[in-house]
């Protein structure tokens, strides 16, 4: 019982220092998020009118656009 009571009033320290510890890699993440918006805009570019064109014939399909 003393050991399940001295461990909860340690959680609070250990859950501030894993924090502390696992901050991540800022530029790594913001990277990836830059690439990721690059793939994306190439890829609308590139077959923009041929997604728009096939997600409105599905909706034509589904009866949802244009009925």
């Amino acid at each position: 019982m003393k050991t399940s009571i001295w461990k909860l009033t340690q959680l609070p320290a250990w859950l501030v220092a894993r924090a502390r510890s696992e901050r991540g890699d800022v530029p790594g993440w913001v990277l990836i998020t830059l690439m990721t918006a690059g793939l994306v805009l190439l890829l609308w570019g590139v077959a923009g009118e041929t997604l728009v064109s096939i997600f409105q014939e599905s909706m034509k399909r589904v009866g949802i656009i244009g009925g």
